[in-house]
């Protein structure tokens, strides 16, 4: 890589960085803090009660994930916690920021890692050029960046796919004999069987490695041992949690509703939600369709242009199956970021090549231009609000009450079940009324505080301890 290559490369990942620390110190109270509430109490809990890998723990002991099952535990059985395990080692090693803010730097680093990768695979199959427009477009597009910034799991899925491929790329490539003792076929089994366990849904994009090995090996691909190596010992790991978690179901949220929710697939609903509010609109900010659209009908080589549509494809499978998730939350478009960001870059070097007078080299720059200033101008318009604190009384509520009462006590946190005001209480407990108040204290339930309280009589029957215009703290072993 030349100099000026690798400063480029080096000033974009900085930048990317430091727009990724916007709002960093923000309470888990923002978009989608349900999601990210439940994640970062697993690290929690894991500094609470101990590193019991296969036990993972959340704050919500209630029914309402499994829909049927109440969970005494807390039990938290979904992705392999992987994510957790490093975010809450890195705060137990190094003390310094809290366990929120080392998820969001554990999500900012493996999305540079991703964009990495991404910037590695399109330059190897297209050029140089292609590659840091796609690098580019990894780091800036709005919806990236404050994804890459969440307590999710979803930016180390990214990274460690990307890293997958390319390395099993360079494995095909660089070895003949396809031998698996080489480092490049360790390092990519490993960041595959990884991704897997993030995410199951990575499995979905899985196509370009078959691509790769067809490309590479034509047919004769099925018959050689080596990949059904890869193959069998990439899923394995996954196919043993699945078998593990099952012995706990109250663990297990359900999940029947994330492929079929209310019919919902193929309607016009759903190319509506789908193509149009969430890619269209939210993602590519509506301009940067001109962008892909041009990359996809670029004439490129036929494996290259199989392989970049692989990435599309996987994206167009993985929506339809997973339909009721992908309508329903927006950040079920992670996984398909890699797709859009290729033919953007492929589009947008069209634009920026184009050859012969100088008007039409002059057009094409002012094009580009207008569609990637525009593209993220109205996608920013869509995100920026998703920084926000939308109820920040649950933030102060919290806050108050987790000094009023004992670590060990069992709380009702009542919010329409949305685990994020028990999160900020930092304790166990339930999110929602799940059976009449008498029942839930026979469960476990000491303390109830109710957020934004309007005219609660809960008073005439149980002590109240603290309240204010935010919330109600009341003692459920105590009367009046």
């Amino acid at each position: 890589m030349k100099k000026k290559e690798f400063f480029l490369l080096i000033s974009i990942l900085i930048l990317g960085f430091v727009l990724r620390l916007y709002k960093f110190n923000n309470p888990v109270a923002d978009w989608h803090s349900w999601r990210q509430a439940d994640t970062s109490a697993v690290s929690r809990n894991f500094i609470k009660y101990g590193f019991y890998v296969l036990y993972p723990r959340f704050d919500d002991l209630s029914n309402v994930p499994s829909n049927f099952y109440d969970n005494p535990n807390g039990y938290r059985f979904v992705e392999f916690p992987i994510y957790n395990i490093i975010q809450a080692g890195l705060f137990k090693i190094f003390g310094i920021f809290t366990i929120e803010q080392w998820g969001r730097l554990v999500s900012i680093f493996s999305s540079l890692l991703a964009a990495i990768f991404m910037y590695l695979i399109v330059k190897k199959y297209q050029n140089n050029f292609a590659g840091m427009l796609a690098l580019f477009f990894f780091i800036f597009l709005p919806y990236n960046v404050y994804y890459s910034r969440t307590i999710l799991p979803d930016a180390m899925m990214l990274m460690t796919l990307l890293g997958g491929i390319y390395f099993f790329d360079l494995w095909l490539e660089k070895n003949s004999k396809l031998k698996i003792y080489d480092f490049r076929f360790i390092l990519s089994l490993i960041l595959i069987a990884s991704s897997f366990l993030l995410k199951p849904f990575a499995l979905f994009f899985t196509l370009p490695l078959f691509v790769l090995a067809l490309n590479k090996l034509g047919l004769s691909f099925l018959k050689k041992w080596q990949l059904w190596i890869f193959l069998i010992f990439s899923i394995y790991p996954l196919i043993l949690w699945r078998i593990w978690i099952i012995q706990n179901p109250e663990g297990i949220p359900r999940s029947d509703w994330l492929f079929n929710m209310n019919n919902i697939r193929f309607k016009g609903a759903f190319f509506s939600w789908i193509f149009e509010k969430r890619i269209a609109t939210l993602i590519l900010g509506s301009w940067g369709l001109p962008l892909f659209v041009l990359g996809l009908i670029q004439k490129v080589k036929i494996k290259e242009h199989l392989f970049f549509l692989s990435f599309v494809i996987s994206s167009l499978i993985y929506i339809f199956v997973v339909a009721g998730g992908n309508v329903h939350h927006d950040y079920y478009q992670i996984p398909i970021v890699p797709s859009l960001v290729i033919f953007l870059a492929l589009g947008s070097e069209y634009l920026l090549k184009l050859n012969s007078s100088l008007i039409r080299r002059g057009f094409g720059l002012l094009l580009f231009a207008v569609c990637a200033l525009f593209m993220f101008a109205f996608s920013w318009q869509s995100i920026r609000d998703y920084y926000n604190i939308n109820n920040p009384a649950i933030v102060r509520a919290g806050q108050a009450v987790n000094n009023l009462i004992p670590k060990d006590a069992k709380v009702i946190a009542p919010y329409d079940g949305d685990t994020a005001f028990l999160y900020q209480i930092n304790r166990q407990g339930w999110a929602s009324f799940q059976e009449e108040l008498p029942k839930m204290i026979m469960m476990g339930a000491d303390y109830l505080v109710i957020v934004n309280p309007t005219g609660d009589d809960i008073g005439e029957t149980y002590k109240i301890i603290s309240s204010t215009p935010d919330y109600i703290l009341v003692d459920l072993h105590q009367k009046p």
